[in-house]
């Protein structure tokens, strides 16, 4: 009914425009510069904003509201105008995912939303699995994403930093697959993307080989600190911390089976992976530098001498951020300003995803300090994660020699 007014078509520039665009994959898409649909869209969220008070709204395919009459994405969009200038809707919390069929726009919306980081998804997928020419991608992801959110009055509160979501493969199988496999969706796995970043550490799929599961949990312990420990707003997916599985299905929304459904006996089966997401959670809450709004610099706020971030090469010189050869990316945070009497004043971290084991220079520390682990991904289980005040001090305190794909955080006190 009144299709020119509500929905977005095309046809024969000779003829009435009649044939529906499909901007989302799903079919028709309403059209967001028409008045009747933006009043339609505003009535509808304000409703649930006034009436059923929720907090704001995560937008699928938002990209979609963002596209004028001529199809192309403008961030002034009379939709995204009419939203900002809301007495409701202005104070509710706006979610984008900054993509549909045929733009991305990560980066590009209003000042006044956020945006699932499909960038950083990519840039740690690529480099969990070694991919060369990640360091510099990982630097920008690391802290906060300036280069997409800085430059327009943005913070990296505004990045929702995220390695999986609903759509796609779930962790577990990130690191157990090569490939989708979509086979019982029905059209000959020819559905989902074929763009996973993924690796399957040497067999496809399930396997019994112990050191294949081994690698595959630690990956999995690289992505948890990867998401946790970056400037922004961590988006966990509800299962990946008790490895559940859809079988390689990255694409498994039609299936209403034990593929798409959560197996809440894996929390049990997989009891440390729980654990090391609890306490990396719980580390980020003991240091607030990691849950800190604004993008991580290297400047010196409290006047210490110690810049609040400093990266580092593993020989201790400057990153070269260019060397596609380059797996291994080292920073410290100055975290002294946060610290009780006998709390760390210094974090370090190695980033290994090197397929080698690396051997790192740590910084000099004055009399008496020394440097404590207390993280390594490639322990077992129940001693990858201190507890906090048992670190273990390093002896001798001037280097660290990082296992293959793993993680590192050290304490300096």
């Amino acid at each position: 009914m009144d299709n020119p007014s509500y929905y977005s078509l095309t046809g024969p520039p000779d003829a009435p425009q009649r044939y529906y665009m499909n901007h989302t994959g799903c079919g028709n898409s309403l059209k967001f510069d028409s008045p009747a649909v933006i009043r339609l869209v505003m009535d509808s969220l304000r409703y649930w904003m006034e009436v059923m008070h929720v907090d704001g709204f995560r937008f699928d395919l938002a990209s979609v509201m963002g596209r004028t009459g001529d199809g192309s994405f403008r961030s002034t969009a009379s939709f995204f105008d009419a939203a900002s200038q809301d007495p409701a809707l202005s104070r509710a919390i706006l979610i984008a995912e900054p993509w549909d069929i045929g733009t991305y726009q990560v980066g590009n919306f209003p000042v006044d939303w956020s945006e699932w980081n499909g960038r950083f998804r990519d840039t740690v997928r690529r480099f969990a699995k070694s991919d060369p020419g990640q360091l510099g991608e990982m630097g920008w992801r690391l802290t906060g994403s300036a280069d997409l959110y800085g430059d327009d009055g943005r913070t990296a509160f505004n990045s929702v930093n995220f390695v999986t979501c609903h759509d796609g493969f779930t962790l577990h199988d990130l690191v157990s697959y090569n490939g989708k496999h979509n086979e019982h969706n029905g059209e000959d796995n020819r559905d989902g993307s074929n763009d996973n970043h993924s690796w399957n550490c040497g067999a496809e799929g399930e396997t019994s080989d112990p050191a294949i599961l081994s690698l595959r949990k630690q990956l999995m312990k690289n992505h948890a600190c990867y998401l946790l420990f970056s400037c922004g707003t961590p988006m966990i997916l509800g299962g990946d911390e008790f490895a559940r599985t859809q079988r390689g299905n990255n694409n498994a929304y039609c299936q209403d089976n034990d593929i798409s459904w959560l197996n809440w006996d894996l929390a049990s089966v997989n009891g440390d992976l729980v654990e090391f997401f609890r306490k990396a959670i719980a580390f980020t809450r003991r240091f607030p530098v990691l849950q800190q709004r604004k993008f991580l610099l290297g400047t010196d706020l409290d006047d210490d001498g110690v810049p609040d971030l400093t990266w580092f090469a593993p020989n201790q010189g400057k990153p070269d951020w260019n060397d596609p050869n380059a797996r291994t990316l080292c920073y410290q945070l100055d975290v002294s300003e946060e610290r009780g009497p006998t709390e760390a004043e210094r974090l370090f971290f190695i980033l290994n995803g090197h397929y080698e084991s690396q051997w790192v220079n740590l910084p000099p520390l004055g009399p008496s300090r020394g440097w404590y682990r207390a993280i390594d991904t490639s322990l077992p289980s129940g001693e990858d994660f201190t507890n906090a005040g048992e670190e273990v001090r390093l002896d001798p305190s001037d280097h660290y020699i990082a296992n293959a794909r793993s993680t590192v955080v050290l304490v300096a006190r």
